[in-house]
C-alpha cells in the first residue's frame, strides 16, 4: 500500500538575509507561488500545504489557489513547524511529511517523487537527497553543506566544512579524486519519527554547525540519503533573488 504523504512548505516573513522573501516577485509570480505550483505536481504526495506565522502569506497562498495554516512564530526549525502543520490538517490522515524549502522555486517535483520513494525503505523513518559536488568551490563554501555515509546510504555527518580533508591530496580538483556528496535541503519523515524529533532538545553538534539534523544522528537516528541528478537553487540572499530573476527572464 502506498503512503500517504503530506507536503509542508514552511514559509516565515522574517529572514536575516531576506526579509518577506516567500512573497519576493521572480517574474511575476511570487517565490511561495513558484514553490507550491512546482510541489503540487509532484505524483507522490497526497495534499501540499504551506505552513507560515505570517498572516500576509496565508492570505497570499489561498489567492492564488493553495492551502495554508496558520503556525506560531516560535519555531526553531522547519522540521517543528511541519509538525505542527501536520497536527492541524490532521495527523491520522498521513503516514509520512515531506519538508520542501520555501525558498527553492526551480525546485524539480521529481526530486520529490524520488525522496518519498527513498523514504519508503529506509529504516529509520527518516530521509534526505544528496547530489554529486562538482565543482570545488561547494566543497568551502559553508552555505553548501556536505555529507558523508556508510555503505547502506545512511548518513554518518552532515557539516559546512569539508568532509572528508584529502590528507595525502597532491593537487587537482578534489571532487574528481574523492565522491563528495553535497546536500539537498529535502526532508521526509515518518510521522511516528517526526513526533519523536521534535521533542528533542538541541545537541551539541547542532549548534556547533547550526544543522538541525545533526541533533538526530546524535540521538541515534538513521537518515537514509538518497542521491538525486537535480541540483538545487537556494534563494537565501539579495544576489540570490536577482540571479532567480534573471534565470526565469531567461526562460521567457
Amino acid at each position: 500500500m502506498s503512503l500517504r504523504i503530506l507536503g509542508v512548505i514552511p514559509a516565515r516573513h522574517a529572514s536575516t538575509r531576506l526579509p518577506g522573501k516567500p512573497l519576493a516577485d521572480i517574474g511575476g509570480k511570487t517565490m511561495v507561488q513558484r514553490v507550491l505550483e512546482r510541489a503540487s505536481l509532484a505524483d507522490k504526495l497526497s495534499e501540499v500545504v504551506v505552513a507560515t506565522d505570517d498572516q500576509r502569506i496565508f492570505d497570499h497562498v489561498v489567492a492564488v489557489g493553495g492551502r495554508a495554516v496558520m503556525t506560531r512564530a516560535g519555531h526553531p526549525s522547519g522540521t517543528d513547524r511541519c509538525h505542527e502543520a501536520l497536527t492541524l490538517v490532521g495527523a491520522d490522515r498521513f503516514d509520512a511529511v515531506v519538508n520542501i524549502q520555501g525558498d527553492e522555486p526551480f525546485l524539480v517535483p521529481q526530486q520529490i517523487d524520488e525522496l518519498c520513494a527513498i523514504l519508503a525503505s529506509a529504516p529509520g523513518g527518516l530521509a534526505t537527497l544528496a547530489h554529486l559536488v562538482t565543482d570545488d568551490r561547494d566543497l568551502d563554501d559553508p552555505g553548501k553543506v556536505k555529507i558523508t555515509t556508510d555503505h547502506a546510504g545512511d548518513a554518518l555527518y552532515f557539516s559546512r566544512a569539508c568532509i572528508p580533508v584529502l590528507r595525502n591530496h597532491e593537487g587537482g580538483e578534489r571532487h574528481r579524486a574523492f565522491r563528495y556528496l553535497k546536500h539537498i535541503g529535502l526532508y521526509a519523515y515518518r510521522t511516528e519519527v517526526l513526533a519523536r524529533i521534535v521533542a528533542l532538545p538541541p545537541s551539541s553538534l547542532e549548534q556547533a554547525e547550526s544543522l538541525e539534523q545533526l541533533r538526530w544522528l546524535e540521538n541515534g537516528f538513521r537518515i537514509r540519503v538518497g542521491m538525486t541528478a537535480h541540483p538545487s537553487f537556494c534563494v537565501d540572499t539579495p544576489a540570490d533573488l536577482e540571479q532567480a530573476r534573471r534565470l526565469v527572464a531567461g526562460q521567457r
